[in-house]
């Protein structure tokens, strides 16, 4: 459990760094380089690898769409963000730390953490509310137009 808290307080510490030279203007070149996150989800392996500035930060087990229901393939930007949202769609159904991609489509957290790995949502990308908060906040730090959701079969 420690050496897993230390390492993802690492990862979040490299972040922040990356997004500092940003802020600071670690040279126009590094600095443009810098501050891209891409979160890339694999339907077939149930997780989502997210990089920033092009190295490995975190990956985590994910439940996407169902065999009734389809998570979208393909490269998307975050297009709204909500801390807490409750589904229009599916009785109100929580959908804490959502980064939505695609109309309806989210990468969110659940509380069916049991099923994480496998196929389990209508669609969108359930994450343990932990990483979920977390990849919300590197959104955040980051912002939209530079984070990817790439989501592969």
């Amino acid at each position: 459990m420690h050496t897993a808290i230390s390492a993802k307080l690492i990862n979040v510490a490299a972040a922040a760094l990356t997004g500092a030279a940003l802020l600071f203007g670690a040279g126009s070149g590094a600095a443009h380089a810098a501050n891209k996150i891409v979160a890339r989800v694999s339907l077939s392996q149930q997780v989502m690898e997210v990089s920033v500035d092009g190295r490995p930060a975190f990956a985590w087990k994910v439940s996407t769409g169902d065999g009734a229901h389809v998570t979208p393939t393909g490269s998307f930007k975050p297009t709204r963000m909500h801390e807490m949202w409750y589904s229009k769609k599916y009785d109100n159904a929580p959908m804490p730390h959502s980064v939505f991609f695609s109309g309806g489509y989210a990468v969110h957290a659940t509380n069916a953490i049991k099923r994480l790995g496998q196929p389990a949502s209508h669609g969108c990308v359930r994450l343990h509310p932990d990483n979920a908060a977390d990849f919300y906040q590197l959104v955040e730090m980051f912002g939209p137009t530079n984070t990817s959701i790439v989501i592969v079969k």
